[in-house]
């Protein structure tokens, strides 16, 4: 060829390149020069985000129309409701079409115009296709994969701290959404309102999201994409996916755990002292917050404005808690984190907490005692001298400070205007504080901590919690010596022998009111005798020369005083005042 012919087949060329590009891009031009050389595109519909094109080697699910110039349809594979598989670019598809798909987007859709020689040629395809028929498809792709793909995966979000990833043999469970490459929707566990609980990396799941879960942390949300040989492969699922389809999961991992996990403890805050730690037999109250592990509450204490009370150790509580529980202090906030197998385990409770799920604790604990302790008393202040201290029958009085061991006050005695008077050991106050106030010097001050059982018990009193542990603040303003139970006075010592002579001050064998009360007088002021304290003295007196007046004469004689005789180291005592 010459270099004018050369020239001449170049133009032509050139031109047929040209108008051929000029139909593809839908330039208004006579697309009918003559017969086709090569295949015809027309992408109409593109995807504004194509992560990826089809490539030689790739394998490609699509939906097709297949008709004639004239319009006439001669196949659809959306007809048949089943879309065209294989794979690009090794003679498997009809020439035009392994051209046609390439560079495809999934959901991008094309119209492809195929010339005969790329179709079927001077044979045709039976009584479907004539010879040399020029063949039309409009396609739509739905799906791209490649043998040498991997699993893909990618954070969307992720929580600020992340402690713990999944690793294999973990338990997990996690939201997602299921959709094919295409966008189209296969599963959802939102749309069931519950979690998807399984073992990772132990044959339960797909291969690609048993790849695909690895490494995600509580709170993180990730796409996972996995291709048709780690998923259903050729089998695919029932009718919502279809063979050979990638699947696209948006994962939101809600919980995780090992079956080998035991409770983990964060320590928040511990008070400066703490003399004494919670054990197994302890009884305890205690506020908390519960969670689940992705931060969503499931109960706390807070809300009901009650702390929750329990023993320790025994099996009142989820087993975890109850070890959770050991090695307290009062005061002591702390974290706890408890395996479902030492919770609720794989079924739950109720509607509240779901199977094998994982439970947060935080704790504060406001007090513990336990059903043996005793009253603890510690002197904070005592007078140098104390030569006369508290002791059952005496009537005292006193100031107080009661208090929570979280030191919520709850009463004291600054809040009235008198300090309040009791009789110890006469029933008038609570138990463990009436023992509190007693062998205490006027001016002493101590501390008095009251256990439930010596206090207000299981049932508490007006402003005092059920079980509560009480912290009392003494001091100790007055003290009068008492007398037993039942007696309005006593003798100190001896009592006169014989009695009525010394009664009978003025020596006339008779002793009136006005004698005996001057009598009585006189063995208090000398400190032989003591009678009842707070109590109107002249009361007491006239009672007791009313019990020894007996015919009511207004004066007692020899013969009506009664002595009432006690054995005392064989030793007998007059007590009949």
């Amino acid at each position: 060829i010459d270099g004018n012919q050369r020239r001449s087949h170049l133009f032509i060329m050139e031109s047929i390149f040209a108008l051929i590009f000029l139909c593809v891009t839908g330039t208004h031009v006579n697309c009918s020069p003559g017969p086709l050389e090569d295949v015809v595109i027309d992408r109409y519909d593109i995807p504004r985000v194509c992560p990826r094109e089809v490539q030689t080697g790739d394998f490609v699910r699509y939906h097709y129309n297949g008709t004639f110039t004239d319009g006439k349809k001669f196949d659809s594979s959306h007809e048949r409701g089943a879309p065209f598989s294989g794979q690009v670019g090794l003679g498997r598809l009809i020439t035009g079409l392994d051209r046609g798909v390439q560079g495809m987007c999934v959901n991008e859709r094309r119209k492809v115009t195929v010339p005969p020689h790329l179709a079927y040629g001077s044979i045709g395809a039976g009584d479907v296709i004539p010879a040399d028929t020029v063949l039309v498809f409009d396609v739509v792709l739905l799906d791209i994969w490649n043998t040498e793909d991997k699993v893909q995966t990618r954070t969307l979000s992720k929580p600020e701290s992340c402690k713990r990833l999944v690793e294999a043999t973990d338990f997990i469970r996690y939201h997602y959404n299921g959709t094919l490459l295409n966008d189209v929707p296969f599963d959802s566990s939102h749309s069931r309102n519950g979690t998807y609980d399984t073992y990772v990396g132990m044959g339960y799941l797909i291969k690609g999201m048993d790849e695909g879960l690895i490494g995600m942390c509580v709170g993180e949300t990730r796409t996972i994409i996995i291709p048709p040989f780690l998923a259903y492969e050729e089998k695919g699922y029932g009718t919502v996916i279809p063979s050979q389809a990638t699947l696209v999961f948006e994962v939101l991992m809600i919980d995780l755990f090992n079956p080998k996990d035991d409770i983990a403890v964060v320590v928040k805050e511990v008070p400066k002292t703490c003399t004494r730690k919670t054990v197994v037999g302890d009884y305890i109250r205690y506020h908390y917050n519960g969670t689940f592990q992705d931060g969503s509450g499931f109960d706390t204490s807070y809300q009901r404005n009650s702390t929750y009370n329990t023993y320790i150790g025994m099996g009142y509580v989820i087993q975890g808690m109850d070890k959770a529980l050991q090695g307290l202090c009062i005061g002591e906030k702390r974290r706890v984190i408890l395996p479902p197998h030492m919770a609720y385990g794989e079924k739950g409770t109720g509607d509240i907490i779901p199977g094998s799920a994982v439970l947060v604790f935080d704790i504060h604990v406001i007090d513990f005692h336990n059903p043996k302790d005793l009253i603890e008393i510690k002197v904070t202040s005592k007078p140098e001298k104390c030569n006369l201290t508290s002791e059952v029958d005496d009537l005292i009085q006193y100031r107080y400070n009661c208090s929570l061991m979280d030191g919520t006050l709850l009463y004291s005695s600054d809040h009235y205007e008198k300090a309040p008077i009791t009789t110890l050991g006469a029933n008038k106050v609570i138990e463990g504080l009436d023992e509190g106030l007693r062998g205490m010097c006027v001016g002493e001050k101590r501390v008095v901590i009251v256990p439930p059982h010596l206090g207000h018990g299981e049932n508490g009193a007006k402003g005092v919690p059920s079980s509560a542990v009480l912290h009392f603040e003494l001091e100790l303003l007055d003290l009068q010596k008492g007398v037993p139970d039942g007696y309005m006075f006593v003798w100190l010592g001896d009592s006169p022998d014989p009695l009525f002579p010394a009664m009978d001050l003025n020596k006339d064998l008779s002793v009136p009111l006005e004698e005996f009360t001057a009598f009585i007088n006189i063995q208090v002021a000398e400190g032989t005798g003591r009678l009842r304290p707070g109590m109107d003295a002249g009361g007491i007196i006239k009672d007791m020369f009313n019990n020894q007046d007996r015919n009511r004469d207004g004066k007692i004689v020899a013969e009506e005083l009664k002595l009432k005789v006690e054995e005392d180291s064989d030793k007998a005592r007059h007590e009949e005042l």
